[in-house]
């Protein structure tokens, strides 16, 4: 009986794995070993050779692209925290009906019912030299000419990553904070706590499983973005999404396919330092 019920539990995981097997395992092998052919103007030789890794590890652009990722990742990563963790909280502690929070909460995923490159593309009429947003300073008197910064900058891609991505922190912080038993939040003001000492000791501690898994959501998305950064920054910045896709363009998929794997490798060493934080497991 005991072999039936394991030779079973393996006939149902079957299916899962294989599509696991077929669309995500096979690929990442692919584009390792991919990474270790030689590529021509003209064609791509099946040899292995390290020169693709020496190249990338070589040359000092590889370093300023990677720093400006992570600095992309960063920033964003903060303003979305901040910005979830707002939103989330409102909805979870301060609207009682639950009618309404639904209301609410689908009113935030309104702008995901379009395209990314629309809600991002959007953006450039509302900041650019003759845009909205500047017509509008320029008519209040705060400036006397265009803010030529708005667009085509680093702030313009920022500002498109937050508003991007900023529900895939709000939701799982959301969602854990709605399984808060809120007798601890009552215990905590019977003991003379204030609201931002139990803000601090005792919301945030439990939320720290829905931060984590919105920080993995909003660092590996940004990190491989690469259209964002295009459009926003005019083509005048260039993170490691970028540097794919313009190896791409150029049929140098090898070099292509290593950038790839040290990305990977990269994102894969943040979420396991993420995860050595908080045990994201009872979220799942």
């Amino acid at each position: 009986m005991l072999k039936n019920r394991h030779f079973l539990g393996w006939l149902q995981a079957a299916p899962l794995s294989l599509v696991l097997l077929v669309f995500l395992i096979l690929p990442i092998i692919t584009i390792v070993i991919v990474s270790f052919w030689q590529a021509t103007e003209f064609s791509i030789i099946p040899a292995f050779s390290m020169e693709n890794y020496q190249f990338l590890f070589g040359s000092p652009v590889t370093y300023k692209v990677f720093l400006a990722t992570f600095k992309y990742a960063a920033i964003t990563w903060a303003l979305t925290l901040a910005i979830g963790f707002t939103v989330a909280y409102y909805l979870a502690f301060h609207i009682r009906s639950q009618t309404v929070q639904i209301a609410l909460f689908l009113l935030c995923t309104i702008p995901f019912w379009t395209s990314n490159i629309i809600r991002m593309i959007s953006w450039i009429p509302f900041l650019g030299r003759n845009g909205i947003a500047n017509s509008t300073l320029i008519d209040m008197g705060l400036i006397d000419e265009p803010l030529e910064w708005l667009l085509y900058s680093d702030f313009s891609v920022i500002l498109a990553f937050v508003h991007l991505y900023t529900l895939f922190m709000v939701v799982p912080i959301f969602n854990t904070m709605m399984r808060i038993d809120r007798s601890l939040i009552e215990a905590a003001y019977d003991n003379g706590a204030s609201g931002f000492q139990t803000l601090v000791h005792v919301i945030v501690p439990l939320t720290k499983p829905g931060i984590m898994i919105g920080t993995i959501f909003v660092l590996t998305l940004v990190m491989g973005d690469f259209i964002t950064v295009r459009f926003m920054s005019g083509s005048q910045s260039a993170n490691v999404g970028r540097l794919i896709s313009n190896d791409i363009a150029l049929l140098q998929y090898p070099s292509a396919a290593a950038t790839a794997v040290v990305l990977l490798c990269t994102v894969l060493i943040v979420i396991g330092i993420l995860l050595r934080f908080v045990d994201i497991r009872k979220e799942l």
